[in-house]
């Protein structure tokens, strides 16, 4: 019953978005209509003598102009490409069994199957509409399908519906997910093809796309002040009708959902509930894996070609570490989602490398520059060549400063990069204001200063640990001493240069893509990154990450320390195997205060000696 009328609301809703374009056309015609009845009566007679032939030009002529600007509109709405998202497109041949598993889902619902499949590096999944001309056509055996009643809902017969839309699922669902938990998710998401399949539905649907895309295509910056003006006036139209439809396509939207929802309570109902909680913490882990493991990789030029396969060791990871969480380990002696594919490793790189370009805009494909890494190699080949990088970075700084590599009387000038450079430079001139004093043992306390088990990334701000600091007028907060300040500024304005001086991102595919691979047609180059993870770290943060890469390279080359990977912290520093004591909290004190105390008892701790150089790249 709900069903049923969720799929009449939704229905109704559709009519009313139809009947908005039928007015706006019947508004179009208007004039021409008048025009027409004008004409008509001059001809015959009955209208005539006075100012009407003079009128009946005018009409004439302006109906004439109204009905150019509306096929113009028209053509607009119907040749824009409305958005489509980025995916990776999966064909049968290479995973028979999640096809299998989809439209067996699609049978027990009653509605008709997805037409295709593809993969998105997020976790949420969705149905989407790819029967634009712009698109291309459905596929052969989608192209002319009938639904039956069945499957229309508030149908009345057979009706020649269009192509089903395609079905995008998560990537990190299918590795974390089991088979059955997957069936359950996704479930009232194909139920949602049901109510798609009514013609009135999807010509609303067609329309509605049809006007958004049209108004981003007149958002677009154009040449010459006549297109502008005739965008502008393409786009005030097609705003004003968005406009009129937007809660209509609302309601209608939330009528399939609720059709859609309703259908699929019938299928796995209480595996759903389970499955729902693995959508919650795979996002979570997803989340982290993204930017605090592979957003390092993809600064360095290397992209994790396993992603997907990844965040089954991080969730596996925090399974171990939360008690909350110690039943999901259980589940993995099930059988993977990831098994219905038959090359699951090639999806997950070509998942992999289009999250690379979702998040960060990375090129279209593997070069000199943007080489996959496995997770073996992550940290020589990125933890390493990072910290050695920006510690590389932050001493050609120093030297454009004119900093001197200090001397220690007992030893020979070594004049190389040492650690004991840096911390000397940072340092702030005693003083005796006994405030300051106590603001920076606060700063410390507010900052958690903890043992062993905290990642080298996670530093928390003053802010979130509702500690007062100093703010600059620039909204940044001050730092430990002007030289600190023109350091920080000097690491920004290096690595803009840098980035200025990087080769332009490739567009499009190269010749040597390999399927499966996104479905690059679909992209528009001049927006990525499509959803940045970070915005650009400040001048504050950029330093507190170079001294922390130089005191990470000091204990590898002094004290023994290795580079590794904590699948949820992202970067770690090994000693004797095991995470080192907490970092962050110490660098924030040197660099906020001036104060190099906390850090150099956390050296002396560990062996590190900041007076010899290191290795650099």
């Amino acid at each position: 019953m709900g069903v049923e009328v969720g799929a009449q609301a939704a229905r109704s809703r559709a009519l009313a978005v139809l009947r908005i374009r039928s007015r706006a056309l019947a508004v179009a015609l208007l004039p021409a209509a008048v025009a027409v009845v004008l004409l008509v009566g001059g001809s015959t007679g009955h209208i005539t003598g006075g100012s009407w032939p003079v009128t009946r030009w005018i009409v004439t002529g302006l109906a004439v102009l109204v009905l150019l600007a509306a096929a113009g509109i028209a053509l607009v709405v119907a040749r824009a490409r409305p958005a489509v998202s980025p995916t990776v497109p999966i064909a049968e041949a290479s995973a028979p069994d999640l096809y299998r598993l989809v439209r067996d889902l699609a049978d027990r619902l009653d509605v008709p199957p997805p037409s295709a499949i593809a993969l998105t590096p997020d976790c949420d999944s969705w149905l989407e509409d790819r029967t634009h001309p712009a698109h291309g056509p459905p596929p052969p055996e989608h192209r002319d399908e009938i639904v039956g009643a069945r499957g229309v809902a508030g149908g009345a017969g057979p009706r020649r519906a269009p192509a089903a839309p395609v079905l995008v699922i998560g990537s990190p669902f299918l590795w974390w997910m089991r088979v059955g938990e997957l069936r359950a998710v996704l479930a009232p998401v194909v139920a949602g093809t049901g109510p798609s399949a009514h013609p009135d539905i999807a010509a609303a649907r067609r329309f509605v796309r049809g006007l958004d895309a049209a108004v981003a295509v007149t958002s677009e910056p154009a040449r010459g002040p006549l297109v502008r003006t005739v965008l502008a006036g393409v786009g005030w139209v097609t705003r004003l009708l968005l406009r009129s439809c937007r809660g209509h396509a609302a309601e209608m939207e939330r009528g399939v959902a609720a059709a859609a929802a309703e259908r699929a309570q019938a299928v796995d109902y209480g595996l759903r509930i389970v499955a729902q909680e693995q959508v919650g913490l795979a996002y979570a882990g997803w989340d982290r894996l993204l930017t605090r493991v592979a957003l390092p990789a993809w600064r360095m030029g290397r992209w994790p070609a396993r992603l997907d396969a990844g965040v089954v060791a991080a969730l596996t990871e925090l399974s171990r570490r939360d008690r909350l969480a110690e039943g999901f380990a259980s589940r993995l002696g099930e059988r993977p989602a990831c098994d219905l594919l038959e090359e699951p490793g090639s999806v997950d790189e070509a998942a992999s490398l289009l999250a690379a370009r979702l998040f960060h805009g990375g090129p279209a494909e593997p070069g000199p520059d943007w080489a996959p890494v496995d997770w073996q190699e992550y940290p020589d080949e990125v933890v390493d060549r990072t910290w050695r990088t920006e510690a590389a970075r932050l001493h050609r700084v120093l030297d454009a400063l004119g900093v001197r590599h200090p001397t220690d009387p007992t030893q020979p000038d070594q004049g190389g990069p040492t650690l004991a450079r840096v911390l000397d430079h940072l340092t702030a001139p005693a003083t005796p204001a006994t405030n300051d004093a106590d603001l920076s043992v606060d700063r410390r306390e507010a900052r958690g200063e903890r043992g062993t088990g905290v990642s080298l990334n996670e530093t928390e701000t003053d802010t979130e640990t509702g500690a007062e600091e100093e703010v600059g007028e620039d909204g940044e907060p001050v730092l430990g001493s002007e030289r600190t300040a023109a350091l920080a500024a000097g690491l920004s304005a290096e690595l803009a240069r840098e980035e200025a001086a990087a080769p332009a991102v490739a567009s499009g595919p190269g010749g040597g893509a390999e399927q499966p691979g996104p479905d690059w047609s679909f992209w528009d180059d001049g927006m990525l990154p499509l959803f940045p993870l970070q915005p650009p770290r400040s001048g504050r943060e950029l330093l507190a990450d170079h001294v922390t890469a130089m005191v990470c390279c000091a204990a590898m080359d002094t004290a023994g320390a290795a580079p590794g990977l904590d699948w949820l912290d992202g970067p770690a520093l090994l000693v004797d195997g095991v995470r080192a004591a907490d970092l962050g909290p110490r660098v924030l004190t040197l660099v906020e205060d001036g104060d190099p105390e906390p850090l150099r008892d956390w050296l002396r701790h560990l062996g590190v000696r900041p007076e010899k150089p290191v290795r650099l790249v």
